[in-house]
């Protein structure tokens, strides 16, 4: 039987994991995050199978965890927290967890447009430390806004952004037929978009997708706002072109680093709207997450 660790619980999860993990379920131990890397291996010990939220396994770690032969990742981004090859290398088995969320994802995706457009973030800040700044904002009826990315988040954000009157486009990395929105090639999609909402799985097909080629073929003040993975856009060229002012706002709930350091270049910006990876995080997505991953823990490496 499957030796199981939750490594990273949080209080939060907490609360909904005691709903969801049942007495007919398998043991399952659980340490409270977050996990410093050199205590890893130490936390790990004994157990062969680990769910893990957001614990960094590089592959200095994996090679130290050796009882370890499976990581069962809460969502799709394992390769962000996982050296998934080195793990390949040493017979650890990695699990990921898709479709629980679409369309909360989603969601927060369309959550950070319209925080995005109307510079709700920003007027926030300004109005609670005393100060009063009207700000102009977009009015998104008629604006057309490009996913990339048409997966079943995708497919959510594009439902979401027609019923407010945008003019959905969007492109995927393969052929797709049946689709509701039209498709495009990238260039298209840059060329046209108002507003690029990023739904693409990081790979090493995907990471870096958007170049620095690519986004300076976007239309000036393009808005983009990213809910899949930081990895996916090359951090370096975003930052020159946002402080150049040719995209006009960046949006995201991810990044190259979670938590994010206190050194991290978006935090010295003007023209972002961050939040804390949370586009996954409601009741109804994370009770679906969980009882996946306990059904992949009992189901062993």
């Amino acid at each position: 039987m499957s030796r199981t660790l939750f490594i990273d619980s949080t209080p939060d999860i907490d609360r909904i994991w005691k709903q969801v993990h049942g007495p007919g379920d398998i043991s399952i131990a659980i340490n409270m995050g977050p996990v410093d890397e050199g205590d890893i291996p130490g936390k790990v010990a004994g157990y062969d199978t680990v769910i893990n939220d957001a614990t960094y396994f590089n592959e200095a770690t994996l090679k130290r965890c050796n009882e370890l032969k499976h990581i069962v990742f809460l969502g799709t981004g394992a390769a962000s927290f996982v050296d998934l090859a080195a793990a390949q290398r040493l017979g650890i088995k990695v699990s990921t967890i898709g479709g629980y969320g679409d369309t909360t994802v989603a969601e927060h995706a369309m959550g950070l447009v319209f925080a995005a457009t109307r510079q709700i973030a920003t007027m926030h800040g300004i109005v609670r430390s005393g100060g009063w700044r009207p700000m102009q904002g977009m009015e998104l009826k008629g604006k057309t806004l490009g996913i990339i990315g048409l997966g079943g988040i995708g497919r959510e954000m594009a439902r979401i952004s027609q019923g407010v009157g945008l003019n959905v486009i969007a492109f995927n990395r393969s052929a797709i037929a049946g689709t509701a929105v039209p498709m495009v090639s990238i260039d298209e999609l840059l060329a046209r978009a108002d507003i690029i909402s990023l739904h693409l799985g990081l790979n090493d097909a995907t990471r870096g997708f958007l170049d620095r080629a690519r986004l300076k073929k976007t239309k000036p003040g393009v808005i983009i706002v990213n809910t899949a993975r930081a990895g996916v856009v090359d951090e370096p060229a975003l930052l020159d072109i946002l402080r150049a002012g040719h995209i006009g706002h960046y949006a995201t709930d991810v990044f190259a680093k979670e938590p994010v350091p206190a050194d991290e270049p978006l935090l010295t910006l003007d023209n972002v709207t961050l939040t804390a990876h949370a586009g996954y995080n409601t009741p109804e997505a994370s009770m679906t997450m969980y009882r996946r991953a306990i059904d992949l823990a009992a189901a062993g490496p």
